[in-house]
């Protein structure tokens, strides 16, 4: 099979926060789709290896702010790239995006926050089932809540990949010889050749199949 039919899929790319205790944190992701319209159920797949699917599991509870074109990659780095584990996101001390953009992050009426800048739109969910698949936690929500924030187009993943990503330089090996290896999903740069089978990339959790050689 030819793996890379699936990049044909059309999806969206999204802000996942959540709360626990005092404690906020949140995550990208691109897998929050409408199941039905009566009731309004969406479905949302999480990484385990994220500390945000940790944090839904305790608490049932999750918004999604969905990522507009006029997003800078810099917020995309900022809840993509650093764990929940090691820094507080929402904190001023988290690095530059959120030290700029603080006033950006509001409070729904659940008690969650939720994005302004670089979205177009937030909803609210109750987690009501849970599938185990394996790497990932498909969690079927009830949407409790939600607002449009403005008329920017949604930003689709393949959007995000032409426009707002940085591109990575093609450079075919390191000025020490090493091979190059970028991860399509999120331009993770893995040196070295063979990148091992069980490599996963330490910044979207995708496996090694997701990454291809750097060629000059």
């Amino acid at each position: 099979m030819d793996t890379k039919v699936m990049n044909n899929l059309s999806y969206g790319i999204f802000v996942c926060t959540v709360r626990e205790g005092d404690k906020d944190n949140g995550c990208i992701i691109n897998t929050v789709t409408q199941v039905t319209a009566t009731p309004n159920v969406v479905s949302v797949a999480i990484n385990k290896t994220n500390y945000t699917h940790d944090m839904i599991l305790k608490t049932g509870e999750l918004n999604v702010s969905i990522i507009n074109e006029d997003c800078e990659f810099d917020m995309i780095k900022h809840f993509g790239f650093q764990s929940g584990r090691d820094v507080n996101k929402f904190s001023v001390d988290s690095g530059e995006w959120m030290k700029e953009n603080i006033d950006s992050c509001k409070r729904s009426a659940n008690g969650l926050k939720y994005i302004t800048k670089g979205v177009n739109s937030y909803i609210s969910c109750k987690v009501k089932e849970r599938v185990d698949l394996g790497t990932h936690t498909l969690f079927i929500c009830e949407v409790t809540g939600g607002e449009i924030l403005n008329d920017v187009p949604s930003a689709t993943y393949a959007y995000y990949h032409q426009h707002i990503k940085t591109q990575v330089e093609k450079v075919g090996t390191t000025p020490e010889g090493k091979t190059v290896w970028k991860c399509k999903i999120c331009g993770y740069i893995y040196e070295g050749d063979p990148i091992p089978d069980n490599f996963i990339c330490p910044w979207c959790k995708h496996p090694a199949s997701d990454f291809e050689k750097v060629v000059e």
